[in-house]
């Protein structure tokens, strides 16, 4: 506004429109915009101005909004499709609004209540020990580890929560369910089926985005009558056996910089018969 009002006094004053121009940094078509701008509306004319177009296309027309809101005040339980019919019946010459154009009228004036949406938060449940095989597995990926291959594996690992046998560990290539399901339904074959199963509340034994968290591998092991048991997030101390077990599995099965894959593989198997013994 300062300098603008100040090429203008200069040119007021006499001076040239070509030697301002380049002082000011600008160029003659704007210089004399500026000029005629305050020749016909004075001071006022140097303000910046907004950049809104004069003409919008979709707009609604401000009469057309004004019913919407007054509709929506007469009737306030009414939503944007009622509320459009209202303008319809009243109003047979114009043409109609969209349902959408309609909510958003009523959105930008506050008059549309939200609704929140509940999700689902992982929580823990009940907890219980067994007195026998068979009687709670655990069950858990071990994170992931990067083959020579270049390929990343990921461990899963069942566990008997009594007898802390070892029932399965396969490395797999990714944490898909259907990988797991073949990984249980072979361990069930061979040991035969649980009272319950521990896990955690990561996928694919559980799924943020279901019913009570329940994911497509969580849903067969009910059908087959195993109860759930799932830790408290952020809380893996509460299948603390298995994760020592992890521990073990991830000293006994990487290998240094230095180890090739055969010495790796005799880690690996003497880490199962650690678990496992022969009896």
């Amino acid at each position: 506004m300062d300098e603008r009002l100040r090429f203008v006094a200069r040119l007021l004053e006499g001076e040239k429109m070509a030697s301002l121009c380049r002082e000011f940094g600008i160029s003659r078509v704007t210089g004399y915009k500026i000029f005629n701008r305050y020749r016909e509306c004075g001071v006022d004319a140097l303000f910046d101005r907004s950049r809104r177009p004069y003409r919008q296309a979709n707009r609604l027309p401000y009469q057309v909004e004004s019913c919407i809101l007054g509709i929506k005040h007469e009737h306030a339980s009414w939503g944007a499709p009622k509320v459009r019919d209202k303008l319809i019946r009243l109003y047979p010459m114009i043409k109609p609004p969209a349902i959408s154009t309609v909510h958003a009228v009523l959105d930008r004036h506050g008059l549309v209540q939200r609704r929140k949406r509940r999700r689902y938060k992982a929580e823990g449940t009940l907890l219980q020990a067994a007195n026998a095989p068979n009687g709670l597995w655990c069950a858990d990926y071990k994170g992931e580890f990067r083959l020579g291959n270049k390929q990343y594996c990921y461990p899963l690992t069942i566990t008997d929560y009594r007898s802390r046998y070892l029932l399965a560990c396969e490395g797999l290539s990714s944490t898909r369910a259907e990988l797991a399901f073949t990984v249980f339904e072979r361990t069930f074959k061979e040991f035969g089926l649980p009272s319950a199963i521990r896990t955690d509340n990561g996928g694919p034994f559980a799924s943020g985005n279901a019913l009570f968290g329940l994911s497509r591998l969580s849903v067969w092991w009910l059908r087959l009558g195993i109860a759930l048991e799932r830790i408290k997030p952020s809380h893996p101390q509460q299948n603390g056996r298995h994760e020592r077990m992890h521990l073990t599995l991830k000293k006994e099965a990487t290998k240094p910089a230095s180890f090739n894959f055969l010495q790796q593989q005799e880690r690996f198997e003497r880490f199962i018969q650690v678990y496992n013994p022969v009896s």
